[in-house]
């Protein structure tokens, strides 16, 4: 590799936005000068105005390779997320077969996922109920942290664990120093309004919505937080929907708990009000709930309430989303939204008065500092040179046909959006230039 310099007068640092010229050798930043600080021999990328931002560090992806790969794949999602300024992927333990919840899963997916990446793939393990003895093996092996669900997952490998499962689980966390992320849902709740929901139209939006209630997010996140308080294990909530939940996340917090959380782009972008019947691309869960809570989680990220934004990328086949029936009830629940997330998120960012350090915080440093990928997520002397290269404040309509990612299917479909990825690095590599990903896939497999 030769040596390189990008260089732009809109650079995201820690600190703040300045001009500034990134030099870089064999994929690490080396040094960090003024605008006009080029030596002599170096190839430069002179971006001008355009922002250089540190590559997005998504950790939340459902990629389900090996086993269903039919759903998605390394390739494909990678090559999305490349082409959407994401340079770090960390991916879920579920939807593949096997799940990730042995060393012998782990090594699957690796091997899956060998020769295949255009951007840098961590892993994260499963807790489930049973496989207590394969945490600390997993953790050694390379895991990043553990994930697990409290309600059904959706799929029969990775099942749902009880609070008499984390507390086996939890002590073994905290004496490995090991992240537990969890789908904060309790299966109570929703049992009890499913019967009286089955009668309702499966087509109308607003049966689903119902059959999800907030009450089973915040009597999910209540057992987390005493779980957290009890065991000391740091504590992830992920994809948060019910902004209701947010005084108990801030007093946990500001008690001294471990405990963090996410939200997503498609909660902090649609509303349940504005989602047409049987417009299934719009199902995940927990689901998009109503405006007021899509804009007191806006809130809670400017605050600190919560720390970071995510993907869930998790797609399916366009069959299992049933678009032709717009049965929400049948439908699979996940969202595609890789290759977009970094754009839908600014949109929403740019519209309410927030800054590009902002977004830098909740997209890269945050979720870098979740997964411990101490190389990644800020561009600084010794970090990898993993940048996005993009324009804030072009806009354009989102076309799923043109998305990477393997099925064109995605509630963001004729959104107006802003934010135009121009290329993406990493580590010094161009994966993405010119509206197409890099033929070469030059990803690593990531370790703490």
């Amino acid at each position: 590799m030769t040596d390189l310099v990008v260089r732009s007068r809109r650079v995201v640092f820690t600190d703040g936005v300045r001009p500034a010229a990134i030099h870089i050798r064999d994929g690490v930043i080396v040094g960090v000068s003024a605008f006009d600080d080029v030596a002599a021999g170096w190839r430069l990328d002179d971006a001008a105005d355009l922002v250089v931002m540190p590559g997005v560090v998504d950790t939340h992806v459902h990629i389900n390779e090996p086993g269903r790969t039919e759903w998605e794949g390394f390739e494909t999602a990678t090559r999305a997320a490349a082409a959407g300024g994401v340079t770090t992927i960390v991916e879920m333990p579920l939807n593949s077969i096997p799940a990730t919840t042995s060393v012998e899963a782990l090594a699957a997916k690796k091997r899956a996922a060998a020769g295949k990446c255009m951007v840098d793939v961590g892993f994260w393990g499963g807790v489930v109920p049973g496989n207590t003895r394969e945490l600390q093996p997993l953790w050694e092996a390379g895991a990043l942290g553990f994930k697990c669900f409290l309600v059904p997952s959706g799929v029969d490998e990775f099942a749902f664990v009880s609070e008499g499962d984390l507390r086996v689980a939890m002590p073994i966390l905290a004496g490995l120093g090991a992240p537990l992320l969890a789908h904060a849902e309790l299966p109570g709740p929703i049992e009890l309004v499913r019967v009286r929901m089955d009668a309702g139209d499966p087509r109308r939006y607003a049966t689903y919505l119902a059959t999800r209630p907030p009450s089973a997010e915040h009597e999910a996140i209540a057992l987390l937080i005493g779980l957290c308080r009890q065991y000391g294990v740091r504590t992830h909530i992920v994809h948060l929907a019910s902004a209701d939940a947010l005084t108990m996340i801030g007093e946990a917090r500001a008690s001294g708990l471990p405990l963090t959380a996410e939200t997503c782009p498609h909660y902090l972008t649609f509303a349940a009000e504005m989602i047409p019947d049987g417009a299934t691309a719009f199902k995940c869960a927990p689901p998009i709930r109503e405006r007021d809570h899509r804009e007191r989680l806006w809130a809670a990220l400017a605050n600190g309430s919560i720390q970071l934004v995510a993907s869930d990328h998790s797609p399916s086949p366009p069959a299992m989303k049933h678009l032709d029936t717009g049965d929400f009830l049948q439908a699979w629940g996940g969202i595609s939204s890789l290759q977009i997330a970094l754009a839908a998120a600014w949109t929403g960012a740019a519209a309410r008065g927030h800054s590009l350090n902002q977004l830098a915080q909740w997209m890269c440093r945050a979720p870098a500092a979740l997964a411990r990928l101490a190389r990644k997520g800020a561009i600084g002397v010794g970090a990898d040179a993993d940048l996005v290269v993009w324009d804030p404040d072009a806009e354009f309509t989102v076309d799923a046909r043109q998305l990477h990612h393997r099925h064109k299917v995605t509630p963001y479909d004729g959104q107006r959006l802003r934010g135009v990825v121009a290329r993406t690095y990493l580590r010094g590599h161009v994966v993405f230039t010119d509206a197409e990903p890099s033929p070469v896939p030059t990803g690593r497999w990531l370790r703490r």
